[in-house]
């Protein structure tokens, strides 16, 4: 394809309606912009659950043509220092909007500022009210200190569904011109979980191999377990085939090049849908997350995952 521009930018929605999956929030965060009055807010959610995205809504219906003047947007991952605090937030809160009640200062990732700038923040919220408001936005709002949480309104975002992702992606699909199986759809949905960023990444690493997606395409793409795969290897192992079983294992680690860690991961989502008691998948589970430290500390992969294998025959 000779279209470069990254799909998440693009298909970014401008407008509340277009949001996907956080209709609660919306409304509340849409009568905030109507009354031109809000207070401090903190976004606390998943990855590629529309945190930014409405952030940036926000400033643009403020603000309309003149939003990038009135709007700080700062990756605290980057800048976590609270020197960045004291020069750069400082700076552009203390004077006045050019176009609109307040300035907005968009903190991305805040979790990961320092417990010190944190502090300092927390004494810039209270001095620059009445010039400016903070949007944080993070994944863990526990990181946050207990100050500058009850300075602010919190919004919990959560996970796509999967019918929500796919529906995204739909209509990407229809403005790209794409021909995209269902079971690819799911697929993505799948490997996403939840994350749309993630889903929109995918589609567009496929569509630039071919507009015709199918769900082998999406597993050659993302390199990720195939459900179906781990299933197959796991039976075999229940049923007493371990060299079956071991074969495909070496198959995904070798020929495929998946890392333990990955895994791991697909063994243990799939256990819950094998046909055993509910004691035996606990101790299975239980089994996946000794392996996965062992594999962390430095363990050997191919050992480990045998060792993990093997735990499974009998347990039909």
């Amino acid at each position: 394809m000779k279209e470069t521009t990254v799909w998440v930018e693009k298909y970014r929605p401008q407008e509340f309606e277009e949001v996907v999956g956080q209709q609660n929030i919306v409304k509340r965060i849409k009568a905030f912009v109507q009354e031109k009055e809000m207070p401090h807010l903190l976004f606390a959610g998943p990855a590629g659950s529309g945190k930014t995205t409405l952030a940036l809504i926000i400033a643009r219906k403020l603000f309309k043509e003149r939003w990038h003047e009135n709007f700080l947007e700062l990756n605290a991952s980057d800048e976590r220092g609270i020197d960045v605090i004291r020069q750069k937030v400082k700076n552009f809160a203390r004077t006045k909007a050019f176009a609109g009640p307040f300035k907005i200062v968009f903190l991305d990732e805040a979790d990961a500022l320092t417990r010190d700038a944190q502090q300092a923040l927390r004494r810039m919220m209270e001095q620059y009210t009445a010039s400016c408001r903070f949007i944080l936005s993070c994944n863990y709002s526990s990181k946050i200190i207990e100050p500058i949480q009850s300075r602010c309104a919190i919004f919990r975002f959560k996970a796509l569904t999967e019918k929500e992702i796919e529906k995204a992606l739909s209509n990407i699909a229809k403005e790209e011109k794409l021909k995209i199986t269902q079971k690819a759809m799911e697929a993505i949905s799948k490997i996403s979980r939840g994350d749309l960023r993630k889903a929109i990444n995918i589609l567009q690493a496929c569509a630039s191999i071919s507009k015709n997606i199918d769900e082998k395409t999406i597993y050659e793409i993302v390199e990720e377990v195939r459900p179906e795969e781990v299933k197959k290897m796991l039976s075999l192992a229940l049923e007493g085939k371990f060299s079956e079983a071991r074969n495909i294992l070496m198959d995904m680690l070798l020929k495929q090049g998946l890392s333990g860690l990955d895994i791991i991961k697909a063994i243990q989502r799939e256990i819950w849908n094998l046909n055993l008691s509910e004691e035996s998948k606990i101790n299975l589970v239980e089994r996946c997350a000794e392996i996965e430290f062992r594999l962390v500390e430095g363990g050997d992969q191919f050992i480990q995952l045998e060792a993990l294998l093997a735990s499974f025959i009998g347990k039909k």
